[in-house]
């Protein structure tokens, strides 16, 4: 099998809590509705997305040669 990247579909500030969903169709990040409301944290954070290497892009082996 050969190695493939993958791209994060979520993502959430660690500071405000807002959250954004990847839209296929729309090429962009949108906001996240939980209980029929947006989730928009704080307008002037500068949005801390979670960078701690708890995603993991590689999936597969990449041991095919």
């Amino acid at each position: 099998m050969n190695a493939q990247v993958r791209k994060p579909t979520t993502r959430v500030c660690e500071e405000c809590e807002r959250a954004e969903r990847w839209d296929e169709d729309l090429g962009a990040w949108q906001l996240v509705l939980e209980d029929g409301d947006k989730r928009v944290g704080n307008p002037h954070c500068i949005h801390e997305w979670d960078i701690t290497g708890t995603f993991n892009p590689i999936t597969g082996s990449g041991d095919d040669a």
